[in-house]
């Protein structure tokens, strides 16, 4: 399984997670079958609402799930479409970020759930 998280930094496992995902200025992709940590820079974080295309940056990476601080109910769409799971982080680190979505503590988002305005959380 491949996780990405939206952090605010090129630190790893010490990142912050950044509060949403197509602003983020990386990308942290941890390979959680090889234990391995890749980091990209989102060359669309900055956008209009609405209209941001983070997974052009990530379209050859082979993602399974985001883990973010949130996101719009359209990315939302468009990453359940692609076949991949997004769920909200809780705030702190990639590292913490990582413990959490392995014990299943991390709420699933959904189009019902998904920010509406960039403020949202």
């Amino acid at each position: 399984m491949r996780i990405c998280i939206p952090t605010t930094t090129r630190e790893g496992k010490s990142a912050r997670v950044h509060e949403h995902f197509g602003s983020a200025p990386f990308f942290t992709i941890w390979d959680k079958e090889k234990d391995v940590m890749e980091i990209i820079d989102n060359a669309n974080q900055h956008h209009s609402h609405g209209m941001c295309h983070p997974m052009t940056s990530l379209a050859e990476k082979r993602i399974d799930a985001v883990v973010t601080g949130g996101m719009g109910a359209r990315a939302v769409q468009k990453l359940n479409e692609g076949g991949i799971r997004a769920y909200r982080a809780v705030p702190g680190t990639v590292d913490n970020t990582l413990k959490q979505f392995s014990y299943g503590g991390l709420q699933e988002l959904t189009i019902e759930n998904a920010c509406a305005q960039h403020g949202c959380h």
